[in-house]
Formats: structure tokens, C-alpha cells, sequence
């Protein structure tokens, strides 16, 4: 089968939906680059993968999940010792939804 050549108009193409301004010289440039790379992808899908389990890394990786172990919490006054403004066992924060601007209509 025959390898398809990648075209002035492609490499464009492909310029214009990256938002790139090349000049012909450079546009001709890149389409021999694209061409090679290509071959190169073609040469390695030749490879005989048979029998080879897919996998999304390259080395093994598992997560290293902890027990959930329950512990005593934070004293509510330590927790809100550096808040700004507290209102009893809560903190008190800027109204943001509802305020005058969201309800004038």
C-alpha cells in the first residue's frame, strides 16, 4: 500500500486550527516533519502486540490507600480560633448569593 503524502493544504490546515501564522518555506518544512513522524508511527504499528495486555503506564502503579482509623476531632474553639468572625460554633463569612446586586431585577 502506497503511503499518503501530506499536502501543503493539510499542514494549512492544521496551522490555522493551532492559530499559527507560517510562511510557505516553514509550511513546506513542516509537512516533510509530519510526513516522518508519520512513518515513524506507521513502522511502529507494524509491531506484533499479540498476546501484550494494554496498560496506562509504564511502570506499576496501585494507589496506597490508608485504613480510615477514626481519631478524635479538633476541639471546636481550637478550630476556630483563627477565623475572622465566628457566630457561635460556626464561621461567619461575606453574604454571596442573594445579596442587593443578585435581587435587583
Amino acid at each position: 500500500m502506497a503511503e499518503k503524502k501530506i499536502t501543503l493544504d493539510q499542514v494549512r490546515h492544521v496551522a490555522m486550527l493551532s492559530r499559527l501564522a507560517l510562511d510557505e518555506p516553514k509550511l513546506a518544512k513542516l509537512a516533510g516533519q509530519l510526513e516522518s513522524i508519520l512513518g515513524y508511527v506507521a513502522k511502529i504499528s507494524e509491531a506484533d502486540v499479540t498476546g501484550v495486555e494494554p496498560m496506562a503506564h509504564a511502570l506499576p502503579v496501585c494507589n496506597v490507600f490508608r485504613d480510615d482509623v477514626v481519631e478524635p476531632s479538633l476541639p471546636i474553639e481550637k478550630v476556630l480560633q483563627n477565623a475572622p468572625d465566628t457566630d457561635g460554633p460556626f464561621f461567619k463569612v461575606p453574604k454571596v448569593i442573594g445579596g442587593d446586586e443578585d435581587s435587583a431585577g
